[in-house]
């Protein structure tokens, strides 16, 4: 009879991770590549003795935040700088102070975990620094507040000099700034439409105060991990439309040198909003809108002279460019570079674009930017109006 281990040893077991083996990889070598940097240049510098404290263990904790958990808050520059010297610090300071090394050891992380929440440099491998400081040895004892310099500040600069040039050229986002809020189209002070009716920023700071516990997970990887989660729900409820299957592919285009009389002329005839611009090759190289004539038209400093069709016909005028500064061609008045879309994008991925920053044309490319297609608003609404109700029936 084969016995099973209890049910709550089962559940002390973590699930397995949802990081790929290439992930694995590229951690477990940035973390080899930094030790391996920060251990050479530090005994550089510090000369490689017998004598000579030149690299200190708590650089491989930091090494495996830095370097496989890149995006937490506890990896941050300001985390592992403010954190590693502060804790060296006063782990210093307790060992001068207290003879006692357990008393000593023990004030030394309660003041650091202190000190670290009130300057929010939380980085736990600098709780190690400073039971280091305290429990070292004779030569880290001997090297008093010289400690802080070296190794300490020394190891710390380097590791994270390694950690912005390894994670960045491998693809990862470092330091992982906080992500900047949308800007709202209409500068009022209404929340962004995506928002209003699902959870918004104010709800997730309320329940994270609740729960009143430190996250391995920065505010706005939370924050977008969640949105994406609603968006993941609703591509599965909804059916994944795609780009291809929404867009209009029968799309009215310009070159760079397109004259603007004859670019408005397109939108008047053709009665759209908007003119993707491609170079010879077809590939979308801006886009120019309405607003962008009318844009010139409140850039010539006179607002005020003459009604805006003459002044809109002023603008259309064709003159020498010798004789005018104004502009002449497309490519002078347009929107580069142009977010755009391929036919296999699914369509709701443009949610955010169109209605939370104001996007109303989205050009459709291939492989190559080449253009085959244009969603806009009305596509976007028909699309969902047409699957919602192909859902509820």
């Amino acid at each position: 009879m084969k016995l099973s281990p209890p049910l709550w040893l089962l559940n002390l077991y973590p699930p397995s991770t949802s990081v790929n083996r290439v992930e694995r990889l590229r951690a477990c070598l940035g973390a080899l590549l930094g030790i391996a940097l920060t251990g050479w240049l530090s005994a550089q510098a510090m000369g490689l003795t017998l004598a000579t404290v030149w690299l200190i263990a708590p650089m491989g904790a930091s090494a495996v935040l830095l370097f496989a958990q890149p995006a937490s808050p506890l990896a941050q520059p300001w985390s592992i700088v403010g954190g590693n010297l502060v804790a060296a610090c006063i782990g210093v300071s307790c060992a001068k102070l207290l003879p006692a090394p357990v008393p000593a050891a023990a004030a030394a992380i309660f003041f650091s975990i202190g000190a670290m929440f009130w300057l929010r440099c939380l980085h736990p491998p600098s709780g190690a620094i400073a039971l280091t400081a305290v429990l070292g040895g004779p030569q880290i004892h001997a090297a008093g507040y010289g400690f802080i310099a070296a190794p300490v500040a020394l190891n710390t600069a380097v590791l994270l000099l390694a950690a912005l040039l390894y994670n960045n050229a491998t693809g990862r986002r470092y330091p992982h700034a906080q992500r900047a809020e949308i800007p709202h189209p209409h500068q009022t002070q209404d929340t962004p439409p995506t928002t209003r009716l699902g959870f918004t920023t104010a709800d997730l700071q309320a329940v994270l105060k609740d729960y009143n516990q430190v996250l391995d997970i920065s505010f706005d990887d939370l924050e977008l991990l969640f949105h994406r989660t609603e968006t993941q729900a609703f591509r599965r409820r909804f059916g994944a439309t795609l780009c291809g299957d929404a867009m209009s592919r029968d799309v009215r285009a310009v070159e760079f040198a397109t004259e603007l009389d004859e670019a408005w002329h397109l939108m008047h005839t053709h009665r759209v909003q908007a003119l993707p611009v491609i170079d010879r090759a077809r590939r979308v190289i801006g886009i120019v809108t309405r607003s962008h004539f009318l844009s010139q038209l409140e850039a010539d400093g006179h607002p005020a002279l003459g009604t805006l069709g003459t002044r809109l016909r002023a603008l259309l005028q064709r003159t020498p460019f010798s004789h005018s500064r104004k502009p002449e061609v497309v490519g002078q008045i347009m929107a580069s570079p142009v977010k755009t879309a391929f036919e296999t994008t699914p369509l709701v991925e443009l949610v955010p674009w169109m209605v939370d920053a104001g996007m109303h044309h989205v050009p459709v490319v291939d492989a190559e930017r080449r253009l085959v297609g244009m969603v806009t608003q009305t596509d976007l609404m028909a699309t969902l109006y047409e699957t919602s109700l192909a859902h509820l029936g």
